[in-house]
C-alpha cells in the first residue's frame, strides 16, 4: 500500500521503543515527558496513523482539545480501514469538547453510528437516542458511579444525585471516555456500560442538599422522590441507594436494581484501596425510619418541597438538619 507516494511499512524499532516508553510515562502521569517521546515517534514515522492516534490520545488525557483534534484528524487521514476505527471516536470526543458540531457529526458517522439530520449538518447531535448508562465521576480520586442519560456518544447527563465529595451535581453534563470500565446488570436484564468521566462539560445551577428524614414507611420516602420529580428536580434516599465498592469490583460487571419508571439504584462510591463491597443498602432488611436523603432543588423551593411532603402525612413524616453540600 502507498500513501502520498510512500510505501507503508512496519514501524521501526526506535518508534516502538519511544512509544512503549511514552505509555509507561503516561501511566505514571508524566505527560510532558511522554509528549516529547510521542512527538519523536511521529517524526520518525509520520506516515503511520498510530503515530498521530497516540498523540491524540495523550492530548485527550491532558484535556488539550485543540491539539487532540489536530492530531486526531491527521490520524484519520492515514487510516486504511472503513468504519469502526477508534481514531474517529477520539476525534468525536475532541470535537464535542470544543463544540465543533460539524466535525462531531462527521466523526460519529465515520465510526459507523447513525446521526439524525435534525437541525442540519452544523447542529449539535442530540437526537441519537442512545439510552441510559452509568458514568464514573472523579475516576482518579474518590470515584463514584452514577446513573445518567446519554446525550450523544461522548456526553452523559447525570440523573443520580452525586455525593458532595464528587464535586458534581444532578443535571450536569459530563464528557466521558469511549471505552467502558465496568458494567451494571439489572434484574430486568439490560446491561449498562460504565464510562469514565473526562471533565465537566456543562455545569448545573441546581445545588445539592442533604437532609435527615423520618419516614415511617418506604411509601413515605417514595412520596418525597415523586414530589421532587413532579417539580422538575430530584430526591434520592442515599441510605438505600449508595453502596461502597472497591475499585476492582466497581470496574467489573456488578448487579444493580431497577425500580419503577426506569429509576436505577444503587449508585456506587469507591475510594482507592477501599475494601468492598460494603453496603448502605437496606434490601431485605427491616425498614429504618431515619433516612439520609440527597435533594437537588433551588434554594427557594427546597424547604417548600419538604414542608409539603410532611403536610401530606404529618403523622408519618418529619425532616431536619437541611444543609447545602454542593
Amino acid at each position: 500500500m502507498r500513501i502520498f507516494g510512500r510505501a507503508r511499512h512496519r514501524p521501526s524499532a526506535s518508534w516502538r521503543q519511544a512509544t512503549d516508553r511514552a505509555f509507561t510515562l503516561i501511566g505514571d502521569g508524566r505527560y510532558e515527558d511522554a509528549g516529547a517521546l510521542l512527538t519523536r515517534a511521529a517524526d520518525l514515522e509520520p506516515w503511520l496513523s498510530e503515530s498521530w492516534f497516540n498523540l491524540a490520545l495523550l492530548h485527550k488525557f491532558r484535556h488539550d482539545w485543540e491539539q487532540a483534534r489536530s492530531a486526531g484528524l491527521r490520524a484519520v487521514a492515514l487510516l486504511d480501514r472503513g468504519t469502526g476505527a477508534p481514531d474517529w471516536w477520539n476525534v468525536g470526543i475532541a470535537a464535542t469538547a470544543l463544540q465543533d458540531w460539524p466535525l462531531a457529526r462527521r466523526a460519529w458517522q465515520a465510526y459507523g453510528l447513525r446521526v439524525p439530520e435534525d437541525g442540519g449538518p452544523a447542529a449539535e447531535p442530540t437526537g441519537m437516542e442512545l439510552g441510559g448508562a452509568a458514568v464514573r465521576l472523579s475516576p482518579e480520586g474518590e470515584a463514584e458511579v452514577v446513573w445518567g442519560r446519554r446525550v450523544d456518544p461522548a456526553r452523559i447527563e447525570v440523573q443520580s444525585i452525586p455525593l458532595p465529595s464528587s464535586g458534581r451535581r444532578w443535571g450536569e453534563v459530563v464528557l466521558h471516555d469511549g471505552v467502558p470500565h465496568g458494567e451494571r446488570v439489572t434484574a430486568a436484564g439490560p446491561v449498562y456500560p460504565v464510562f469514565d468521566e473526562i471533565e465537566l462539560w456543562a455545569p448545573s445551577a441546581v445545588p445539592t442538599w442533604v437532609v435527615l428524614l423520618e419516614a415511617a414507611t418506604e411509601a413515605d420516602r417514595d412520596a418525597l422522590e415523586r414530589l421532587a420529580a413532579d417539580a422538575g428536580f430530584a430526591a434520592e434516599d442515599w441510605s438505600s441507594s449508595v453502596r461502597l465498592l472497591c475499585r476492582t469490583c466497581s470496574e467489573s460487571r456488578m448487579p444493580s436494581d431497577e425500580g419503577e419508571g426506569g429509576h436505577l439504584d444503587p449508585h456506587d462510591h469507591s475510594e482507592p484501596g477501599q475494601p468492598g463491597p460494603l453496603g448502605h443498602r437496606t434490601d431485605g432488611e427491616r425498614w429504618a425510619p431515619e433516612r439520609e436523603c440527597g435533594l437537588a432543588a433551588p434554594p427557594g423551593l427546597v424547604r417548600g418541597l419538604l414542608d409539603g411532603w410532611v403536610a401530606d402525612s404529618p403523622d408519618t413524616r418529619e425532616w431536619r438538619d437541611l444543609e447545602e453540600v454542593c
